[in-house]
């Protein structure tokens, strides 16, 4: 008989082998976005490489040594892989990961050369002659593995460092302590990677191929399920994971393998996987955010036109199309679904037209002049695009209509939630780190905090004390919640920039003080009996004396006339509101504060709103 614990939402109970599977599955889908979003550092190298490599060409600056120089990025994707993984899956992104993946690179690469036998003719020559013979072939051999080969690297010297960077070693040992240790461990783990390559680099090799000949062989078909699943995964981030396979790993053309890489090096053949990307990021989504305009409402439609002339702009020169995809992702998931059939299609169309054309960077205006000299039958985009303008712009439009979507400049204004007069200015003064900080539930929410091109990646500890509202008055374009402790906010281009910024704030933020006032307040998830709710004291202690810091900050027990809640703030009437002391209310770890009039401050708190106002009710009494 099957045990069984928990509880359903309709009352019911769950097998527990059922919820331990569902736990794993989340802890492994938590790990395949983190591994996306580490693959993301290298692959944000290559616009230079590949701007470089145009640059050089005879038919632009003819400087040999800008295309020498973006051919060696090019040549090293392993070992740029292997350090880029590592440290986007590290601790605090730590530099020692990296050093750890370049350790485990060159032993895995290096050793694995030992297991190769040079063919006979080359054993024949003498000399300085046969060395450099034999070291190229080897090099050669194992050239369409060193980009697999690095990223297995970049998520052991991750894993190691993870796992090892505070390891204490005995006394004699303690200078190997540490994070220095996870180098050295890196290189002994190596090793199998190294014998693995070295024994199996034909059958992997052989592996690689059948898997690239079983994509291009599946025609126009597999290209249009590469199309729709990408757009589908990017809801996840996953979609950098089967990109790295179609742009690194698939086909091969001179030892390059991968479509991105041969398209660069010259193979007419490579840019299937690339083509079908143009027609829907330079002319659907534009034609999208101008359909969003024109169905605005009138008194609003002047307010969108700034943010959906910047996305779509963004869009149309970049190719970074998040900013669009998730002003409607959640609004109309079947819209969105339509969104990504017609991206599969696009594939198809390009390669029925034998359209072949690359970007370093991505689908935008500027990958496709900078490699316009790479591509094949290229003008034939601007056909395709403006039939997929007028096909993009006529379905949104219907469906925003018809379906009466809340896109930007139709959803409802809610005045409770709005940010109250004066609330504005302050924000826009205030630092944009702590603001998001703030939003995202204090720095004590806060367990990891990343980036890849258009999103910041969080680990929090509660999802209860996120502000979501608050992050889209920041000017966040989306919020994902992928599991309990996962979260994603689309912010644009900035994304890898604001990551640092809340990293470095976060140092001098408590990171005590939002977490104790969620405390005071019940959890949603979990609701409890009315007993145990009478039971419950207003405010935990630590709570307690961080309302008594909020009080004092307001301007003491004199200075405070009223006090309400209002959903995630407190309307608290006051005598004399430049007796309010807002840096003290910042320190505290408060959301925000802002004077909304001279007898009034708003107090944003988040979901603990509630219970504060109670405790500081009970203080006053």
């Amino acid at each position: 008989m099957t045990k069984l614990s928990g509880t359903n939402l309709d009352g019911g109970s769950r097998p527990e082998g059922r919820s331990a599977w569902t736990g794993l599955r989340k802890q492994f889908f938590a790990q395949l976005q983190r591994i996306g979003g580490a693959l993301m550092l290298p692959i944000a190298v290559l616009p230079v490489a590949a701007l470089l490599l145009r640059f050089g060409q005879p038919d632009l600056l003819n400087l040999p040594i800008l295309g020498a120089a973006g051919q060696a990025i090019f040549d090293n994707l392993g070992l740029l892989f292997a350090v880029g993984v590592a440290i986007g899956l590290a601790r605090e992104n730590h530099g020692a990961a990296g050093l750890a993946a370049v350790v485990a690179y060159l032993v895995t690469t290096q050793g694995a050369q030992v297991f190769i036998t040079p063919p006979a003719a080359l054993l024949a020559l003498t000399g300085q002659a046969q060395a450099l013979a034999i070291e190229a072939f080897k090099q050669n051999e194992l050239k369409t593995l060193t980009v697999p080969a690095g990223i297995l690297c970049g998520l052991l010297g991750g894993a190691l460092y993870n796992r090892f960077h505070r390891i204490n070693l005995p006394a004699y040992l303690a200078f190997f302590g540490g994070r220095r240790f996870v180098p050295i461990l890196s290189g002994v783990a190596a090793l199998a990677l190294a014998a693995a390559f070295g024994l199996e680099w034909q059958r992997l090799e052989l592996g690689m191929d059948s898997l690239s000949h079983a994509v291009l062989a599946a025609g126009p078909w597999g290209l249009f399920g590469y199309g729709v699943l990408n757009r589908i995964l990017i809801v996840t981030g996953l979609h950098h994971v089967i990109n790295s396979i179609a742009w690194f790993v698939l086909g091969n053309y001179h030892g390059h393998t991968g479509d991105l890489n041969r398209f660069f090096a010259g193979d007419p053949t490579a840019g299937q996987f690339m083509a079908g990307f143009f027609p829907v990021m330079m002319f659907g989504l534009p034609a999208a955010c101008l359909a969003m305009y024109h169905t605005a409402l009138p008194d609003r439609r002047h307010a969108v036109a700034g943010l959906l002339a910047s996305i779509a702009l963004t869009a149309f020169l970049t190719g970074v199309t998040e900013p669009v995809e998730f002003s409607f992702m959640f609004l109309a998931p079947a819209l969105y679904a339509v969104h990504a059939l017609l991206t599969g299609f696009a594939f198809i169309i390009m390669r029925a037209l034998h359209v072949r054309l690359g970007f370093g960077f991505s689908a935008g205006l500027f990958d496709y002049v900078l490699n316009y000299k790479f591509a094949t039958r290229p003008l034939l985009l601007l056909p395709v695009g403006a039939a997929y303008f007028g096909l993009y712009y006529g379905i949104f439009r219907y469906a925003i209509v018809r379906f009466d979507l809340k896109t930007p400049g139709r959803e409802e204004v809610d005045s409770a939630a709005a940010m109250p007069a004066g609330a504005a200015s302050a924000a826009a003064s205030a630092d944009r780190a702590r603001s998001y900080i703030t939003a995202l539930g204090g720095a004590g929410n806060l367990e990891s905090v990343s980036a890849c091109t258009t999103r910041l990646r969080l680990t929090v500890r509660t999802q209860n004390t996120v502000d979501v509202e608050a992050l889209k008055r920041l000017g966040a374009r989306g919020v994902v919640q992928p599991s309990a402790t996962a979260l994603q906010v689309v912010v644009g281009p900035t994304a890898d920039l604001l990551a640092s910024e809340i990293r470095e704030a976060m140092a001098s933020m408590p990171r005590e003080s939002v977490m104790a006032l969620a405390a005071a307040a019940p959890a949603t998830s979990q609701p409890q009996p009315a007993s145990e709710l009478a039971a419950t004291p207003a405010t935990s202690a630590p709570a307690r004396e961080i309302v008594q810091g909020l009080l004092a900050a307001l301007g003491g027990r004199q200075n405070v006339r009223s006090i309400e809640s209002a959903s995630s703030r407190l309307r608290i009437g006051v005598a004399n509101a430049s007796a309010i002391d807002r840096a003290a209310i910042r320190k505290l770890g408060i959301r925000g504060v802002a004077i909304a009039a001279a007898d009034c401050v708003h107090v944003i708190v988040g979901p603990a709103a509630e219970a504060a106002g109670a405790s500081l009710r009970e203080l006053l009494a």
